[in-house]
């Protein structure tokens, strides 16, 4: 059986004071995730805004991420399957089977 589902993603971003806010939602058709995430410029720093803009927008997805990941969790816990591990290595997804 072929499945093919588009999931939608936004950011938005707002920068004030030194301070860069983001907040990323991921809309699947059916229900709505938002993580957040934020920077702030060290007044010691020279102000350069898209680095702010990154790391504030990194930081969102993974919270988003997270959020998303719970969320598995609790799907596969619902239906009896174990749920992945808190670390899975050095990113997400799927434990790797053991033969």
């Amino acid at each position: 059986m072929t499945r093919h589902l588009e999931w939608k993603v936004g950011l938005d971003l707002v920068e004030e004071g030194g301070r860069t806010k983001a907040e990323a939602r991921l809309d699947t058709g059916t229900s709505t995730l938002t993580g957040r995430g934020s920077a702030r410029c060290n007044p010691a720093d020279v102000d350069v805004p898209v680095i702010g803009d990154d790391l504030a927008a990194s930081r969102a997805m993974k919270d988003l991420a997270g959020k998303l990941m719970k969320e598995a969790n609790r799907e596969m816990e619902a239906v009896g399957a174990d749920t992945v591990p808190r670390r899975t290595g050095p990113g997400y997804g799927w434990p790797e089977a053991v033969e």
